[in-house]
């Protein structure tokens, strides 16, 4: 089985936190959002928490807690810091960070005096801006596959010089691409494939999100040539058990291998 994989989408809003949820149960995976921008209701933490019953560490915290829902690079000039690509490795790769060694008193006066219009302190889910991802988990936990979920697209700007792409061809993992059935999806997943192939961005395939629309789905699959993953319909009540249930008669298990 694959180390993990990467969710993105062809578009804002396509159901990618859903199919994480989905695919995160079908695993016994762990689920990670780096970046999450807008904090108002559910997260989508939040989300994969109550869709899995799943809890720390298997929901990993936040690198950056971002207050506006916009796209991140702007969602992060709005909260005055800049989204840095350095505090963004693989949970795996990186060392635990310590909350104690930058009190928030401490970091409030650091923003200050550099000038900051808005106040940003080191705590996970609590308030915006950078949080910490603890690797506390043991062994076996940290073996489980990691997926990983995306802001939006591919091409979505972190900050003023780099992509999100830029992000998923440093991690090197392999890439979903969660894609609506409605009018418009060949194009948009085309464009999505391409994006990627461009980068040599390995894809696992798409996984389709909406009520059935066949000519859509081989369409995206022939003109692509990807794997045709399997679609997940709108599940109406959605929780746990009605998600694993649509999940485990849309897809198999061993095309996440």
């Amino acid at each position: 089985m694959s180390a993990g994989f990467i969710i993105t989408g062809t578009d804002t809003g396509v159901g990618k936190t859903v199919f994480a949820a989905a695919l995160v149960a079908a695993l016994g995976g762990r689920y990670w959002k780096p970046i999450q921008a807008g904090l108002e209701g559910e997260t989508d933490s939040d989300i994969v928490r109550r869709l899995t019953a799943a809890q720390d560490p298997l929901v990993l915290g936040e690198v950056y807690r971002l207050r506006t829902p916009a796209s991140p690079h702007l969602a992060a000039e709005r909260d005055g810091i800049e989204i840095d690509l350095a505090r963004l490795t693989l949970p795996a790769a990186r060392k635990p960070v310590t909350l104690a060694a930058v009190p928030a008193p401490q970091q409030r006066a650091a923003d200050e005096t550099s000038g900051r219009s808005n106040v940003v302190t080191m705590i996970p889910r609590a308030k915006a801006g950078l949080a910490a991802v603890e690797d506390s988990g043991s062994a076996p936990t940290m073996q489980r596959p990691l997926v990983i979920e995306g802001a939006g697209g591919p091409l979505v700007p972190l900050n003023r010089q780099t992509l999100q792409i830029d992000l998923f061809e440093s991690w090197a993992l392999p890439v979903v691409v969660v894609a609506r059935t409605t009018l418009g999806t060949i194009n948009h997943t085309l464009l999505t494939i391409e994006a990627l192939r461009r980068r040599s961005v390995m894809i696992q395939g798409v996984a389709f999100v909406g009520d059935a629309n066949e000519d859509s789905e081989d369409s995206v699959a022939n003109f692509g040539r990807v794997r045709r993953l399997g679609r997940l319909p709108f599940v109406k009540p959605l929780d746990s058990t009605s998600l694993r249930r649509a999940f485990d008669l849309s897809f198999r298990v061993e095309d996440f291998q």
